[in-house]
């Protein structure tokens, strides 16, 4: 595999597939801040497109098919970055060329696909990452040493809101795609798994929950056109449940907010309190962090220690810097033989709990979560 057959000191060479926008703002200026990155092909369905974005951001090979990018001799790692419905083709085309992969969350539309893709890629022994990098930044790993550490004691109870102001009855033409249920690309999948994932990963997993759902937007207008597209999947998600130590856990995602929007989570403890707030769900403004020990004491802004940041000088914004600390992840993972990455095994348990939420709001009844499995 790339890990033998390649100078470890060597640049992971990258081949894209899917030039969008979040390849073009998020991924592409990522490796670029990077030297242990180089990415040398970029595949399209338009050629035209391929083609435009290798010669703004200096990318050599533009390819006119999947099969030439996960097969070129200049390709060590394989981004597959277009829509999830696609996600499928670009992953198995990967692992049968023996190719590390990384694919966007969500893995596919399918649990059960995910699971085999999941299978496939362990058995070929190719390293495999999926897009659930907000648990990688750097403001949630101290939160979590934090927690180890003992800062506010034995935790309690933690409260998640997160309010999108995306998502709602007026979406930009990009953002069709998120409307139709079998895209698996709407609230739950998308803010869910992401925000749900950083709870998971640093706090574990509740041992059981109960979940309620709603869909109070019934239509989504596309911005610029007179399509109307009719919408029956969640736009409010309510979640509410136990961990293992017996903390609470309590958690609200809502789309559509017109103002006040952002995320917010709250840790209480036996000795004190964290607090984890944004002024918005995917953009610039870096996560602010409080904490009070003690009785009655107001909060006060716990600055990140520099140790935290595993990245050289930038000025990326808030959600591309944490893509740019899951890379230096998998360069470390490549480097030492370690899992910082979040891998395909991560999401197949997210693709289980949103089965297992959408399950409990269905029958009404308290749902308990298997034991995870782990890469």
């Amino acid at each position: 595999m790339n890990d033998t057959t390649r100078n470890a000191a060597a640049p992971i060479r990258v081949g894209i597939i899917g030039a969008g926008t979040w390849a073009e703002y998020g991924h592409i200026p990522a490796l670029k801040l990077l030297p242990q990155y180089r990415i040398t092909a970029v595949f399209s369905r338009s050629a035209e497109k391929a083609a435009r974005v290798a010669a703004s951001h200096g990318i050599t090979h533009a390819v006119t098919s999947l099969d030439e990018l996960v097969n070129h001799p200049e390709v060590d790692l394989v981004l597959v970055l277009n829509q999830a419905p696609q996600h499928e083709a670009g992953i198995r085309a990967a692992i049968a060329a023996g190719k590390d992969v990384y694919c966007e969350w969500p893995l596919t539309t399918s649990t059960a696909v995910s699971a085999e893709l999941a299978q496939l890629a362990e058995q070929a022994g190719v390293r495999n990452i999926v897009g659930l990098q907000r648990r990688l930044a750097p403001g949630y790993r101290y939160v979590s040493d934090l927690l180890a550490d003992g800062y506010i004691g034995q935790l309690r109870s933690v409260r998640m809101h997160v309010s999108v102001e995306s998502f709602g009855a007026l979406r930009a033409s990009y953002l069709a795609y998120t409307v139709p249920p079998e895209n698996f690309s709407d609230l739950l999948p998308i803010f869910g798994g992401h925000f749900l994932d950083i709870l998971f990963a640093h706090f574990g997993f509740p041992r059981q929950f109960s979940a309620l759902t709603a869909n109070q937007i019934k239509q989504v207008a596309i911005a610029g056109t007179d399509e109307l597209i009719p919408h029956s999947t969640p736009d409010q998600v309510l979640l509410h449940g136990v961990f293992a130590n017996g903390a609470v856990l309590s958690v609200q995602l809502e789309a559509g907010k017109r103002n006040n929007f952002g995320l917010q989570i709250d840790l209480t403890g036996t000795e004190g309190d964290l607090k984890i707030s944004n002024s918005t769900c995917f953009g610039p403004p870096v996560n602010l962090i409080e904490g009070a020990r003690g009785d009655a004491q107001p909060l006060q802004a716990l600055p990140v220690p520099a140790k935290y940041d595993w990245l050289p000088a930038h000025e990326l914004g808030g959600s591309t810097a944490e893509l740019a600390h899951l890379y230096a992840a998998h360069a470390r993972d490549r480097r030492d033989g370690t899992q910082l990455a979040p891998a395909f095994r991560d999401a197949v348990n997210m693709h289980e709990v949103i089965d297992l939420i959408l399950e409990s709001d269905r029958s009404g009844a308290r749902t308990a979560v298997p034991t995870v499995k782990t890469p």
